[in-house]
């Protein structure tokens, strides 16, 4: 572990809740609240030198590519040399979305970079704003591992920290924000990391060690349509008449299936259909080592299987091959930042 330093960290504010007030019920954007929290940070802990950016101020359920780019440019804009790490503040409902993001087009980045949010706003006494934002200074200073990372502390548990390659959907009731097959890299406990030593997670030294070649392929394209399976679905319903998207991701069920049976509104003839219209299918998440269900047999061919990843980081994948003229199997295959789960 490395010694504890006092430190210069880079913040970039972007919104969000933790960038908020609740006033009559209502929850809105506050001008005051990224030096409220950096202020809030220093009276209980002090000791680091903060230098703040603030490229956008939106709640991030409207989030837009160039709010994404602009954060981006952000970080790229900076002089990490001068810093032990960048903290990003952003609000937790797009989170997943900007983290996995960051995580494939900062795989190199020389420092830790890590995502904080919080349910609640600042002053609210269920916010977990401050320990969020203490715990992603603590690994910054006490771990100092380079990548891509996001802190967030659950009620009833410590603060974890997690490998932004692999953190899925908050739970929608209670907010809990997991990683996939819920293999956090770690957790803050009295403000030093401590690796979570889970089978499934790449060693401190691995990520240490991981060397990605750099990318300038930062751009997505939206063109895309994302389908659920559920009970009952009609994939008659997805036929498109006049916009057709380059793209689309049907996110099976846990067992890597969808529904195989019913004359034209089966999973079968609808992936049949889009690719008469141009556009390609993928379907995910699929574990690459288990059985499959006989319905699937002929399926694998007819599309692209998006093996041992997170639904939320095949979203990101599909969105930076088409951005980039990648083709999207090749994207999908690659392992930048200890996306793929075995």
């Amino acid at each position: 572990m490395i010694k504890k330093r006092t430190g210069r960290i880079f913040v970039i504010f972007t919104g969000g809740t933790i960038g908020s007030t609740a006033t009559d019920g209502l929850v809105g954007l506050d001008a005051g609240k990224p030096a409220a929290l950096i202020g809030a940070y220093k009276a209980k802990r002090g000791g680091v030198d903060f230098t703040v950016a603030q490229p956008i101020n939106i709640l991030s359920e409207n989030i837009g590519l160039t709010d994404i780019l602009k954060i981006a440019e952000t970080v790229r804009d900076a002089d990490l040399v001068a810093f032990d790490g960048v903290i990003v503040t952003h609000g937790t409902d797009t989170l997943v979305f900007t983290a996995n993001y960051f995580s494939q087009v900062f795989a190199d980045i020389s420092v830790p970079l890590v995502f904080v949010s919080a349910l609640y706003p600042l002053g609210d006494i269920r916010s977990n704003a401050l320990d969020n934002f203490a715990a992603a200074v603590d690994f910054i200073e006490n771990a100092g591992i380079k990548g891509v990372y996001a802190s967030f502390k659950n009620p009833g548990e410590q603060c974890k920290i997690h490998l932004a390659s692999r953190i899925v959907e908050p739970d929608q009731l209670s907010g809990k924000l997991r990683s996939l097959q819920d293999a956090h890299f770690g957790e803050i406990t009295k403000g030093e990391f401590v690796h979570n030593e889970n089978a499934l997670n790449p060693t401190v030294e691995r990520v240490i060690a991981n060397a990605p070649a750099h990318t300038e392929d930062y751009l997505l394209c939206g063109d895309i349509v994302t389908v659920s399976a559920r009970a009952l679905l009609d994939f008659s319903f997805y036929r498109y008449i006049d916009n057709v998207p380059k793209a689309v991701i049907v996110r099976l069920y846990h067992s890597g299936t969808a529904c195989t049976a019913g004359e034209n509104t089966n999973i079968v003839g609808f992936i049949d259909y889009c690719r008469s219209r141009g556009a390609e299918v993928i379907l995910s998440p699929v574990d690459s080592s288990a059985d499959i269900y006989a319905g699937m047999l002929g399926v694998k061919e007819k599309c692209i299987f998006a093996y041992d990843m997170s639904y939320e980081m095949t979203v990101v994948k599909v969105m930076l091959a088409l951005g980039s003229g990648r083709p999207i199997r090749a994207l999908l295959d690659e392992n930048r930042f200890f996306e793929k789960v075995y």
